[in-house]
């Protein structure tokens, strides 16, 4: 047994160097910080690479460019940060480019406090791309999410070639948990497939029956096969367009990509009965009071589930309305003034939704709950 006291910020930096990570660039801003140092300290002896770039927006480029010679690559930041990320972050998505981005959530909006946890850039996560295409968003709950989240994080980067969100907040990434490393359960590492030879000329065509195209490494195979990469609409053979029916096409492809497979990657804790009467919805840090909550809701005679949710985005509208089944309430946690509540009542129909939320630097803790959902 490996037992280790580690913060939840060092256990995303193990897990991405578990995962294959071998190159990171980022750029100071607290909450995230420790995990820039824990890579500094990491993935040079792996023979890996960490840098810090000249602001944020030099720090994604150089993952994705690290990214596109085939390299597995992560960065990390706050609020702040995410959105000086956003135009590169279109670029990952439009130019099916791997990658894991940690956003260690701080209150806003702006600057706001630094060291105080929200969950307020949730909606900025999923629409802060120009487009609006879909993103994976996954959401630990704790120290151990934070390690066995980010090696799945960097596999969902690798097989749907698309950047992957880790929506971590300060609560999480600075609080020290006993871990046992060792006696975890990891999936199995996944590589981007790699374009055959025959279909070099086509970088953005899948191969039959798939959604996402194979991936040819910029200077593969010392240049002897052209790769090409724009961030501009394209077909399947790289080459700007401005052919509607390609635009389309393209575009529908890198939606279905990851809508239509989210019951694959769709990770969650629910505790409950199908008599239950009560649903109360919860991810992040949250999470933790929520159980404490809905175990002293039973002790005082309620009928109460809870569904945790870890992946937020594209949201998993089958889990949510299996789980909504039978009930007469439901009850949305948040750490902020309402942002996943309005995917609950979207697929709630006919059942209330009531919302809970706070977001001023303050985590929400048993007894709030307790007493929205006996009020």
């Amino acid at each position: 047994m490996t037992m280790m006291f580690v913060e939840g910020n060092e256990a995303i930096a193990r897990g991405a160097l578990a995962a294959g990570c071998r190159f990171f660039a980022g750029y100071p801003i607290t909450p995230a910080t420790s995990i820039y140092h824990q890579m500094l300290h990491l993935l040079p002896p792996a023979g890996g690479v960490c840098m810090q770039g000249e602001d944020e927006i030099a720090s994604i480029g150089f993952c994705l460019g690290a990214s596109m010679t085939g390299a597995k690559t992560m960065t990390a930041t706050s609020g702040p940060g995410i959105s000086l990320y956003s135009e590169q972050l279109s670029f990952a998505i439009g130019g099916e480019i791997p990658l894991v981005i940690v956003d260690v959530q701080r209150l806003g909006p702006s600057t706001g406090s630094a060291t105080k946890g929200a969950d307020g850039d949730i909606q900025f996560l999923r629409w802060g791309n120009s487009g609006g295409l879909p993103v994976i968003v996954l959401a630990p709950v704790d120290v151990r999410d934070c390690y066995l989240l980010t090696v799945h994080a960097f596999n969902l980067a690798e097989q749907y070639r698309c950047p992957v969100f880790i929506a971590s907040n300060k609560e999480i990434g600075m609080t020290r948990e006993s871990v046992d490393f060792a006696g975890l359960i990891l999936p199995e590492p996944v590589d981007r497939k790699l374009c055959p030879d025959d279909h070099s000329g086509r970088p953005f065509a899948p191969l039959p029956g798939e959604f996402t195209p194979p991936f040819l490494p910029i200077a593969a195979s010392g240049g002897s096969r052209l790769s090409r990469q724009t961030s501009s609409s394209h077909g399947e053979d790289g080459y700007i367009t401005t052919d509607s029916g390609a635009i389309e096409a393209g575009i529908l492809r890198m939606q279905d990509k990851l809508v239509a497979a989210v019951g694959d990657f769709t990770f969650y804790e629910y505790d409950g009965t199908a008599d239950d009467s009560i649903l109360v919805v919860v991810y992040g840090v949250t999470a933790r009071a929520a159980r404490t909550a809905v175990r002293q809701l039973r002790e005082m005679g309620s009928t109460v589930s809870l569904l945790i949710l870890k992946t937020l985005y594209p949201v998993p509208e089958e889990c949510i309305r299996e789980h909504l089944k039978g009930k007469a309430q439901v009850f949305v946690v948040e750490m902020n003034l309402g942002q996943y509540v309005r995917e609950i009542e979207r697929l709630a129909g006919t059942v209330p939704v009531r919302f809970y939320g706070r977001m001023n630097g303050e985590l929400i803790n048993p007894k709030d709950i307790v007493e929205q959902v006996m009020s």
